[in-house]
């Protein structure tokens, strides 16, 4: 079992209004098209926060998010392979970025805990780096990290057993219910660790193209909520065989209708 730490500053900060965001992922034909436009159909659905992916690609996105009103307090930007934290920290500052997320380490340095460890080097390293930008760091997880174990726990909670305090996670409730861990356990076991979730839903399958919106899946999502209730949301869809964009306002939807019965 790997203990929670104390909160990150990170979290208070993102948690004085709605804690509900949305992985631009999921909305990447449109804003490869139209970036500003999109920001703007987010805006008016009601999202005040997005968390943008490789946004270092993306020309214009500080304007684009200024523009509609928003801010992207996490963003996903691969780091841990090619050591561009610098780069990347510096970047994520001028945006107004807090905390930058790697998003995926491949399944091959996940089972042994020699590998593992060297993950949770190089991360905590980089945290050091990000620190002198006033940026955190962390990691979001698939369904490998879940599946494989080392030294008798998940290899992702043997991970966080040897990152440092101020490295956060971003859990991705959805892979992890894939990798075969329940979701409110695992948040439960982390703790404070994780500083934002993503939120899916769908069958609970490796095939993207089953999810869903938030709320029409398998998934318990009052459930996941209250096992992570400081921790920023990211609504988020790999794929789906319906309109994305109305999934994400689906989403949005029963999402602040959780969080309006639970202020009733």
């Amino acid at each position: 079992m790997v203990a929670g730490h104390s909160g990150p500053r990170f979290t208070e900060e993102i948690m004085n209004t709605s804690p509900l965001s949305v992985q631009l992922y999921t909305v990447r034909e449109l804003i490869t098209k139209d970036l500003p436009g999109t920001l703007q159909r987010l805006a008016d659905a009601g999202f005040t926060r997005v968390e943008p992916f490789a946004f270092t690609q993306f020309e214009g996105l500080g304007d684009a998010l200024t523009a509609a009103g928003l801010t992207a307090p996490t963003t996903h930007q691969g780091f841990l392979a090619d050591g561009s934290i610098a780069v990347v920290a510096a970047a994520a500052s001028a945006l107004g970025i807090r905390s930058v997320i790697d998003p995926f380490v491949g399944p091959e340095k996940w089972t042994s805990a020699e590998d593992v460890a060297d993950t949770a080097r190089r991360l905590n390293e980089a945290a050091t780096v990000a620190a002198e930008h006033g940026i955190t760091v962390g990691y979001h997880n698939h369904a490998h990290e879940l599946q494989s174990r080392i030294e008798g726990t998940t290899a992702l909670e043997y991970f966080a057993s040897l990152l440092d305090p101020e490295v956060v996670l971003e859990i991705d409730t959805y892979w992890a219910a894939v990798g075969g861990v329940d979701p409110v356990d695992l948040l439960g076991r982390l703790g404070d660790r994780v500083a934002a979730i993503h939120v899916k839903d769908g069958p609970g399958t490796a095939e993207t193209k089953d999810q869903v919106a938030v709320g029409s899946g398998s998934l318990d999502i009052p459930a996941i909520l209250a096992a992570a209730p400081s921790a920023l949301r990211v609504i988020e869809l790999d794929d789906s065989r319906g309109d994305r964009f109305q999934a994400v306002v689906d989403s949005f939807g029963y999402l602040r209708s959780l969080e309006n019965g639970a202020n009733a």
